[in-house]
């Protein structure tokens, strides 16, 4: 009895066997397919023509245009400005404080922080002007900052310079982290 027993489980053993070699070798993964299989889907939602008036605590803050807007809706959720934008911001009363021109921009929702990159300009009504590479804008705070190299130009043609920059919104606080100089130009130059 004890023979047969030994016999049986050696046959189990060898189907058991037979059968994982089976498994192993009808199991084929082809790379492509498990991309599919795995990869995240990003939906996007694409809209033309945008005018877009943002508001807090029931009060406008700013209007946005742009010809093109892409919204992603992904792990992080962010919306892209990929041919350009234009932001008028507001103060208190309804009325324009400064506006901004920059080729690109992308608001990170979740942190209410707008980053804008190439040709950034921010003009304030008094004439000032802020032009930098690149400069992120805190909706919360109302800031403007920039780690990059940066221009402050007032109405009376006095430039400012350095690398970083913190500015207010209508531009009535500026400060250089590293100023790299200051200069005054005659009202006829430039």
């Amino acid at each position: 009895m004890n023979s047969a027993f030994n016999i049986l489980k050696n046959y189990l053993y060898a189907a058991a066997f037979v059968t994982g070699c089976c498994f192993f070798s009808g199991c084929e993964n082809d790379d492509r397919e498990i991309d599919l299989l795995t990869k995240k889907v990003t939906m996007v939602d694409i809209a033309k023509n945008i005018e877009s008036y943002i508001s807090q605590n029931g009060e406008m803050k700013a209007k946005l245009t742009s010809p093109l807007m892409l919204r992603y809706l992904s792990d992080s959720l962010f919306v892209e400005f990929p041919n350009t934008l234009h932001v008028d911001f507001y103060n208190d009363s309804t009325r324009i404080e400064s506006w901004l021109d920059s080729k690109y921009g992308k608001y990170f929702e979740s942190l209410n922080k707008v980053y804008l990159r190439d040709s950034v300009i921010v003009i304030n009504v008094k004439g000032d002007t802020l032009r930098a590479p690149d400069l992120w804008w805190d909706q919360n705070t109302r800031m403007f900052y920039t780690d990059k190299v940066a221009e402050y130009r007032t109405r009376d043609k006095q430039i400012t310079g350095g690398k970083g920059l913190e500015a207010t919104q209508d531009m009535s606080t500026v400060t250089f982290k590293e100023p790299t100089g200051f200069s005054g130009m005659p009202a006829n130059g430039y």
